[in-house]
């Protein structure tokens, strides 16, 4: 079974920028989409951004011009590099892959918290 561990998660003041790396246990071949997703709480999870099959990337409306996703596919790396940080995105952020043959995969999450 493929794991997918994020880490970068933390503490950071609005204004702030923190950098979350997503790796995978080993390669994943056939991927529909990769990406990033966030859980905030008491609210469902949503896109953060996200590369899809046709080589496209999608973000969400509200982390457009601040965050920017990325790839390493040697390394099986993703990462999702978030400047300008407001409290409103303080969340659980989640490693999303969806892979032929592999199914959905998330990662356990990491924490991240934007102060005001």
């Amino acid at each position: 079974q493929v794991q997918l561990v994020e880490s970068g998660g933390g503490l950071v003041q609005a204004g702030g920028s923190l950098r979350l790396s997503c790796v995978a246990s080993r390669s994943i071949f056939n991927i529909n989409a990769m990406g990033w997703y966030r859980q905030a709480p008491g609210k469902q999870r949503e896109l953060v951004a996200a590369f899809t099959s046709g080589g496209s990337i999608n973000y969400a409306d509200s982390v457009k011009g601040r965050f920017t996703i990325s790839r390493e596919n040697a390394k099986n790396l993703v990462y999702l590099q978030m400047n300008s940080l407001k409290p409103e995105d303080t969340g659980v952020y989640h490693c999303h892959v969806n892979a032929l043959g592999y199914g959905r995969l998330w990662g356990q999450g990491t924490q991240v918290t934007v102060s005001s």
